[in-house]
């Protein structure tokens, strides 16, 4: 059945002991469930033994354990990331327990992979890129629209329209991840604590079922909590700020007065269709932008918002394509940089590099050798 575990403190039980039980939700599987499907058989005190870190299973129980529930090896024994904390998920409505414990569970394996990686290369963590700007609390919207200009100048950025929220949060140290993550999830973020004394380090993973406008924002949102850590002001609440700064920063102010002139009473669908997609974000986070700055009167937004935009907010209308436009940009490109150049250092091998970016092999030796003359 297994061994007792001389020492059940030992990080890597520990460890261990939290994959199987996260599996085991993922799997939406009861302790007795469990045992009933492994293969060779294993009691349900037993596994509860496993996942309190009591035990640890034999090597054939253990291939049982990861057959009866879909994982791999890899993601029960590895030890990279010992915990996933100050979770956000940014979620709909009628999500589950097991939809959850499925979310972290892609993340967790996604994140060991990309962890082992780094280790190969010897890769140090950056330095932290808000420490200049970061704040405890914000008392007005102002105050928010101001914190978005000041990373702009900090990063040097411009006032331009961000051609890749993927690339900037990857170039500063966040780890962006792309994943198939349940249907009622757009994300989430969190920090990541790993073993061995490492630095803590953070990640921000988008559904891949996500659109490239919603993406942005959400991308810009997060970036936001890195930046303003509260609000001082009853009056605003966190997300909302969160989302008043994604929209500064995406659709500066004063860029912003350039595109459409001052004074404005109205917009044509036109001119908007045209802004949305000059900026990057979707039509209906658009209309709050230019009513947040002044540019449109918050009736015009209002009526807006009752008539013909009122379906915008599930419906993007004329939606940026995959591989169009900031489609062609917003898409995580850090992890398959470094598995290639692991593997142009001979650091690892094809194979290792065809599972690490699941990808089969003889596309993984194309890449290396170039396409063979026909």
């Amino acid at each position: 059945m297994g061994f007792v575990n001389p020492n059940k403190n030992q990080m890597g039980d520990v460890v261990f002991g939290d994959r199987l039980r996260l599996a085991r939700k993922k799997a939406g599987l009861s302790l007795q469930a469990l045992a009933a499907q492994v293969s060779p058989p294993v009691s349900a005190q037993a596994i509860g033994k496993y996942e309190t870190g009591k035990m640890m299973p034999s090597s054939s129980v253990l291939v049982g354990l990861s057959k009866a529930l879909g994982v791999s090896l890899d993601f029960l024994m590895s030890t990279q990331v010992v915990e996933l904390s100050g979770m956000e998920f940014r979620k709909h409505s009628g999500t589950s327990a097991q939809d959850r414990a499925r979310a972290e569970a892609i993340v967790i394996e996604k994140l060991e992979d990309y962890l082992a990686v780094e280790e190969i290369l010897g890769l140090e963590a950056p330095e932290d890129p808000f420490a200049k700007v970061r704040c405890d609390s914000v008392k007005s919207w102002e105050a928010i629209d101001e914190k978005a200009r000041e990373l702009r100048k900090v990063w040097k950025l411009g006032n331009d329209p961000i051609p890749s929220m993927t690339d900037l949060l990857e170039d500063k140290g966040i780890k962006v991840i792309e994943a198939d993550l349940p249907e009622r999830f757009d994300g989430l973020a969190c920090d990541v604590k790993q073993s061995g004394g490492k630095p803590d380090t953070e990640v921000v993973v988008i559904s891949t079922r996500t659109n490239v406008e919603r993406k942005r924002f959400n991308l810009a949102h997060e970036l936001a909590h890195r930046v303003v850590r509260g609000s001082a002001n009853p009056e605003i609440k966190l997300e909302k700020a969160m989302n008043r700064f994604a929209g500064a920063f995406l659709a500066p102010t004063d860029h912003l007065r350039g595109e459409l002139g001052e004074n404005r009473q109205g917009i044509t669908w036109h001119e908007l269709i045209r802004l949305k997609q000059f900026y990057g974000i979707s039509a209906a986070a658009m209309l709050i932008r230019l009513r947040d700055v002044g540019l449109l009167p918050e009736t015009t937004v209002e009526y807006a918002f009752r008539t013909y935009a009122r379906a915008w907010r599930t419906s993007e209308p004329e939606p940026i394509r995959d591989g169009e436009g900031f489609g062609t940009f917003e898409k995580p490109q850090r992890f398959e940089r470094l598995v290639y150049r692991a593997l142009a250092e001979e650091l690892i091998s094809p194979l290792r590099a065809a599972q690490l970016l699941k990808r089969p092999l003889a596309s993984i030796e194309e890449q290396i050798r170039g396409p063979r003359n026909s």
